[in-house]
């Protein structure tokens, strides 16, 4: 039963959508040559007020943020890859960091609009899931120094974004070393709640094994951050039996939007956060082919089950 979902408003809630519906930005050959300008259109017409960044986007922030502005869209989220467990990548990783930081000041300017963008983080170093290699079996477990470097970068990341007004999310990502139910815990324990924050991505963590709506429930008041996406159970499996790599998954299949895949607890997770009086963006994802998935018609599909989710 759900209670607190009236509290999810568009005052305090921003509906978004990730590129990765038109094109992947992890594998750019999932790509059926949609340019950025057609894919932002959409999301406009999807209903979404807000979007990810793209690698089809131009970088200069004063093209950018025109094109943006002409639909009604502003940038939710850029994502930085951290490298903080593996050897001399530290400094590249805090000036990623810096650079991306930039180029939201940029974006945004000095605006108090509480719709700022927050800034995106996952450890990627010894992460498998760009490699072709099956994902589950060769996902890497952090030693205790790996442990340390990693929650020592996070705090100095954090620390830059806070020096900027922005808030750091952390996104727990499939073939990565914070992937597990147990990872997460420790991610969460050892890190200063005022410099990391969760980003929560329901597929993700329901393709780990790690239930989203537990996660929402314990963590409710550190989740600023949504990624709201489903799964297809029947790929899942497939992945868990070590017959595909995290490329050959998204080929597969193994992501939807919301409401047309197998978790069941949408309603459920969004009351656990609007309980704790979440406000933020929530953002629509799926990271399918969209040769295989018409980017609009999903990109609908996911606004209209939010619209009879949320009333609006």
């Amino acid at each position: 039963m759900t209670k607190y979902l009236h509290r999810l408003t568009p005052a305090k809630v921003w509906l978004g959508v990730i590129p990765t519906l038109w094109w992947n930005d992890d594998f750019i050959n999932i790509d059926i040559g949609i340019p950025y300008e057609q894919a932002l259109s959409e999301m406009a017409l999807a209903g979404y007020v807000g979007c990810g960044v793209g690698h089809k986007y131009p970088t200069d922030p004063k093209i950018l943020r025109p094109v943006l502005e002409l639909r009604g869209l502003r940038i939710s989220e850029p994502w930085v890859s951290t490298y903080f467990t593996i050897k001399a990548m530290n400094r590249h990783t805090l000036e990623s960091v810096d650079a991306q930081l930039d180029f939201l000041e940029a974006m945004e300017g000095g605006s108090d609009d509480p719709r700022r963008a927050d800034l995106v983080v996952a450890e990627f170093g010894g992460a498998v899931n760009p490699l072709p290699v099956a994902l589950f079996p060769n996902c890497p477990e952090f030693s205790e120094d790996q442990w340390k470097q990693l929650i020592e970068g996070l705090h100095a990341a954090g620390e830059k974004a806070r020096a900027r007004n922005r808030r750091l999310c952390y996104h727990p990502h499939l073939g990565t070393g914070v992937m597990k139910t147990e990872a997460i815990h420790r991610l969460m324990d050892e890190t200063d709640p005022r410099l990391v924050n969760m980003l929560l991505d329901t597929a993700h963590q329901a393709a780990a094994g790690v239930d989203p709506l537990a996660l929402a429930r314990k963590y409710a008041h550190r989740i600023k951050h949504v990624h709201l996406k489903d799964i297809r159970a029947e790929v899942v499996t497939k992945i868990h039996r070590g017959e595909l790599s995290f490329q050959q998954g998204i080929e597969a299949g193994i992501f939807t939007v919301p409401g047309d895949g197998s978790i069941e607890t949408f309603p459920e997770i969004l009351d656990a956060l609007a309980e704790a009086d979440f406000a933020g963006w929530i953002c629509v994802e799926a990271e399918q082919d969209p040769a295989k998935a018409n980017p609009l018609q999903y990109a609908k599909m996911g606004r209209e089950y939010l619209r009879k989710l949320l009333g609006w």
